[in-house]
């Protein structure tokens, strides 16, 4: 699913055209991004907490030529999921079981 699959599921859920609802998406997905770099921690209830993490310097291998290099620290994002996003993917894997044990 794409951006724009949700903004037109949105937007004929709720009566916006979809210019509309594709501009507050994108409203809010700037919105994550800034409180991201300016507090490095976005939590957002019953759906998940992103937070700016710093992942140290460390020592890898090109897989392709075998030889070590290094790599340097750097930020990244995470991403925790809530407790609701996570029951409904745990349903969704015990449905897939059981489908597959048929």
């Amino acid at each position: 699913m794409t951006k724009k699959d949700i903004a037109n599921e949105i937007s004929v859920s709720v009566g916006l055209t979809q210019l509309k609802t594709k501009e507050i998406m994108q409203k809010t997905f700037d919105a994550i991004v800034k409180a991201l770099v300016e507090d490095g921690r976005i939590e957002l209830r019953d759906f998940g907490v992103f937070e700016v993490k710093k992942r140290l310097a460390r020592k890898a291998r090109n897989p392709r030529t075998g030889e070590k290099v290094f790599v340097p620290e750097r930020f990244v994002v995470t991403f925790k999921p809530g407790k609701e996003m996570q029951e409904k993917v745990r349903q969704m894997e015990e449905a897939v079981e059981q489908a597959g044990a048929k």
